[in-house]
């Protein structure tokens, strides 16, 4: 088990959560990358999230996440909800997206780290022994990393 105060316990999980599915599409290509909305279009005729919300990121967040507790000593469920948790605000984000018409992957800054900072710690605020105030240090925390790899990304390509 390795030793963390919680918030920084809790920053682990979102970075987790938050690269598991890239790492996933890395590692496996195409192989699983079922969209979760199904190719489903809605009346404004957009897709309900798009290519880049799969069941295998969903999978790979959930798994990684729940190991990464259990390392850290919180349950291997705790870690799995977490993880869904995460997903899920982000498929929230790219349904914001799309009803506002942008490409997919289109980096729009707060609404692509913030949501999937901000649910699960919150949501698992108790379990993960950190209050409002740590919850709200953590996701600009992940914002401001995010950014930042971003760019460095962007820079290389």
């Amino acid at each position: 088990m390795i030793e963390l105060p919680p918030w920084a316990n809790v920053l682990v999980l979102v970075i987790v959560a938050n690269s598991a599915p890239w790492m996933a599409s890395r590692w496996l290509s195409r192989r699983w990358s079922a969209p979760v909305d199904g190719g489903s279009v809605l009346a404004d005729g957009t897709r309900v999230l798009g290519d880049h919300k799969t069941w295998r990121g969903i999978t790979a967040a959930m798994l990684a996440c729940g190991l990464v507790a259990l390392l850290l000593g919180y349950s291997l469920l705790l870690g799995a909800a977490f993880g869904l948790l995460a997903l899920l605000a982000d498929a929230a984000s790219s349904f914001v997206k799309r009803r506002l018409r942008l490409n997919p992957g289109t980096e729009v800054p707060g609404l692509d780290q913030l949501p999937e900072a901000l649910v699960p710690a919150l949501v698992l605020s108790k379990h993960l022994h950190i209050g409002l105030a740590e919850v709200v240090a953590i996701s600009v925390t992940f914002l401001v990393l995010n950014l930042a790899v971003v760019r460095l990304r962007l820079r290389r390509d």
